[in-house]
């Protein structure tokens, strides 16, 4: 080991994993940027990562072909119970499962080094943010956890001697036999992959995968499936939610925090530049919040994250600018293409495709290939602090307060523009009864309604009808200092199947609404849904949307509604007797005001 470790828990924890998975080295990692640089040489001069020419300090990799997206099939939820873990959750006894998995860690650094990467999920210190260690055997978990995560040994100095830390171990599962070349991206065949949650010990176990949230713990799993756990036991929440400051033209500030499935514009929003003359938008997170109840009884947010681990294919200059110029320097870019003139490439970014490029699997590609060029979920590792509109207050220890909460799905019909809940708990009945048509990015046939509640489905580290209960009772602890719940869908499309509203920067439009229904300066229309804006309500100064349009785009069609019930009803059975009785009666209330 190059450093002394002064935690005792922690130093028997590197010793015993030592033990288990014997590694040639242990490398205990300080977070520097020396270290980050001796680490993508390793990984140049090994031939893993490809210097992209255009791009400053920015590096290319490509993954195997079986790695290339998160396991949702292999990740496991192991509570003593399999009711605990819930219906949504793959489930497998602690006991069996440790077994099974120390049969794999057995021998399986064997020939590499063993990282422990101390780092910190929100600012090092702040009251919100936890503690993480993962040990893992690939320097590219470490260069992304440095981007990620705060790789530090400040992290080491603030737990001292007997400081509480998340432990998280993660394999490739290829040990290397003397002499035996590596591969270019070692990882274990699809059946020995697992991605495993002990959430009664706060424990992560992954093995087999090289890849984005299956390797990089502090992301998903310890930053959703862990923390909502820990969050139900010690009363905060952990969210799948970006968030976002707007600031208007009197300089009044509103602090949003939104959940939307994957495919739904989430980056997008949270780097929005506002179509609205005079209003100002600013990214405090763009895919994950921390939230605790402060002195003054409101929620603060954190993003517990430091770096954007965006999907590349699909952004532009014309879809997220702030995001393309976030991406100039100091990235690792996953599965893009390379082209002759050493940049990255994917399907969706500005201009013509190149003639000619390398496509994610190392093979020649030209526009008149079969296959795409970047695979569908080629990824970006960026630094948060180079996005543009970063807000000044991203790292504030105490979070920002959050006003507003949003959520919101992919609906071509039936569900309009914008709705506004009732009360707190006919904005918890929204957000748990969020749906989706799928797309090409999610799993399942393309059109089909999926329902996603709270975009947590994949993420939730407990029984899902607990979850539901949870924000109940923290809705009961807020009071009249809660935020607003809204829901929204930037989707609705005519029956000729263009979409009705433009998105992008004129979804400013609608959160404008938003902030003036919370400040009290904008009225709404009951409707047996919610409330909508009334008619003028919403700034179409400037909008080329035709008043047919926007009168379709809030459109409350009842029987459309009442055709949705028995959905919804059979979402809701899913969870048994853990559904919240309180979300029972919404649904009754619901079925009441549509008659």
């Amino acid at each position: 080991m190059n450093i002394e470790v002064k935690n005792k828990m922690l130093d028997a924890w590197i010793r015993e994993v030592a033990e288990m998975c014997t590694p040639d080295e242990i490398y205990v990692c300080n977070g520097s940027r020396k270290e980050y640089d001796q680490m993508i040489q390793q990984l140049l001069d090994s031939g893993i990562a490809i210097p992209l020419k255009k791009r400053p300090n920015s590096y290319l990799f490509r993954s195997d072909p079986s790695d290339v997206a998160r396991v949702e099939d292999n990740t496991y939820i192991s509570t003593p119970s399999r009711t605990e873990a819930g219906p949504t959750n793959n489930w497998i006894a602690p006991d069996k499962l440790k077994k099974t998995m120390k049969d794999l860690y057995e021998g399986c650094m064997k020939g590499r080094t063993m990282y422990v990467i101390p780092f910190s999920m929100g600012p090092i210190g702040s009251p919100i943010s936890k503690i993480g260690v993962e040990i893992s055997d690939s320097p590219y978990v470490v260069v992304n956890m440095h981007i990620m995560t705060r790789v530090s040994d400040r992290v080491l100095e603030l737990l001292g001697t007997n400081g509480e830390f998340i432990p998280c171990l993660h394999s490739i599962g290829a040990p290397l036999e003397e002499g035996q070349e590596d591969s270019k991206w070692p990882c274990a065949p699809i059946e020995k992959k697992y991605i495993s949650h002990f959430p009664e010990e706060n424990l992560i176990w992954s093995y087999g995968s090289g890849y984005g949230g299956n390797a990089l713990l502090g992301k998903k799993c310890l930053a959703l499936r862990i923390a909502s756990a820990m969050a139900k036991r010690e009363g905060w929440m952990a969210e799948h939610m970006l968030i976002l400051r707007l600031t208007n033209p009197e300089g009044k500030q509103f602090h949003i925090a939104a959940a939307f499935p994957s495919a739904c514009g989430k980056t997008n929003l949270a780097m929005m530049q506002p179509s609205v003359p005079g209003w100002k938008c600013e990214c405090v997170g763009d895919d994950i919040a921390w939230m605790k109840i402060g002195p003054d009884g409101r929620l603060y947010a954190i993003n517990p994250e430091n770096g954007f681990f965006g999907v590349a294919p699909g952004t532009s200059y014309d879809t997220n600018p702030m995001a393309m110029d976030t991406l100039k320097e100091n990235v690792i870019f996953t599965n893009c293409a390379l082209t002759d003139e050493g940049d990255v490439w994917w399907e969706g970014i500005d201009g013509d495709p190149p003639k000619h490029a390398i496509d994610w699997k190392g093979n020649d590609w030209t526009p008149d290939s079969t296959d795409v060029a970047a695979h569908a979920n080629a990824r970006f590792t960026a630094p948060a602090a180079q996005c543009p509109v970063i807000c000044e207050d991203w790292e504030k220890p105490e979070g920002v307060p959050i006003d507003i909460f949003i959520f919101g799905g992919r609906r071509s019909s039936v569900v309009p523009l914008v709705t506004e809940a009732y009360n707190w708990d006919h904005g918890v009945f929204l957000g748990s009864t969020a749906a989706s048509e799928t797309t090409a990015a999610n799993i399942g046939a393309v059109g089909n309604l999926r329902r996603d509640p709270f975009a947590m489905k994949p993420f939730c580290g407990y029984n899902m009808g607990d979850y539901f209960q949870h924000w109940m009772e923290m809705g009961d602890k807020l009071g009249d200092k809660a935020p607003r719940c809204f829901y929204v869908n930037w989707f609705r499309k005519s029956e000729d199947g263009k979409f009705l509203w433009p998105g992008f920067s004129d979804n400013s439009r609608v959160l404008k609404w938003m902030c003036e229904r919370v400040d009290g300066k904008a009225g709404a229309e009951e409707t047996p849904i919610g409330l909508l804006p009334k008619d003028g309500d919403l700034d179409t100064q400037g909008l080329d949307t035709s008043a047919d349009d926007l009168k379709e785009l809030l459109k409350v069609d009842a029987e459309a509604w009442k055709a949705e019930i028995p959905d919804i009803e059979n979402h809701f059975t899913t969870f048994g007797d853990r559904l919240p009785d309180r979300l029972k009666k919404q649904l009754e209330e619901f079925r009441h005001r549509l008659g």
